[in-house]
């Protein structure tokens, strides 16, 4: 399983290749765009091929899948942290059938601890980020966790054999493919080996 993680500021022609990683297999994009506000995310989806809403996930404006077929929405630790407690007041007004509930998290114990069924935890730092300077990897290893666990953290071609080893499910993948200068051959390859 790879869960693509949207870069935080726009890119040159991010739709576009974007719209390519569909084509190719992408089921699993979040839109994590802390900078945009609720019409901006608006404006974004708008700009993807609809046929491909369904494999989108949004970090921000959870109500936006009340208005566009969505994926499914995604709580960031401390959105987590604040809203988990009473789920059924923080859903009341979300129309979540059918939707994916997913959930960040950046220690072992608090995924294996956390009682709310999140359809997959994506838990990081695993090997030192591309995309964010300073933030290492700390290994963790989760085959003991038995819940859906996707791995965070610089992610490349030539580690994906790593995660496997450590338990994973999958990767969430950033800079690995946003930085590189050839974003849908990079991600055939690591969908190659999840194949």
């Amino acid at each position: 399983m790879i869960v693509l993680i949207a870069p935080e500021n726009d890119i040159p022609n991010e739709i576009e290749i974007l719209n390519q990683l569909f084509q190719e297999g992408l089921e699993y994009y979040h839109l994590r765009k802390p900078n945009k506000d609720y019409q901006a995310h608006c404006d974004y989806l708008n700009k993807i091929d609809k046929q491909h809403h369904n494999k989108i996930v949004v970090h921000y404006h959870h109500e936006l899948v009340n208005d566009f077929n969505l994926k499914g929405i995604h709580f960031q630790e401390q959105k987590r942290i604040d809203n988990i407690d009473n789920p059924g007041r923080y859903f009341k007004n979300l129309s979540l059938f059918g939707k994916t509930i997913s959930s960040s998290f950046h220690e072992p114990k608090d995924l294996e601890d956390c009682y709310f069924e999140f359809d997959y935890h994506l838990l990081s730092p695993i090997f030192s980020s591309i995309s964010k300077k300073g933030y290492n990897g700390r290994g963790f290893d989760v085959n003991t966790i038995d819940k859906t666990i996707i791995g965070m953290g610089g992610v490349t071609v030539g580690n994906l054999s790593a995660f496997d080893t450590l338990g994973y499910n999958g990767v969430g993948v950033l800079g690995g493919i946003w930085k590189s200068d050839t974003p849908v051959a990079v991600f055939k390859k690591m969908k190659l080996h999840f194949n």
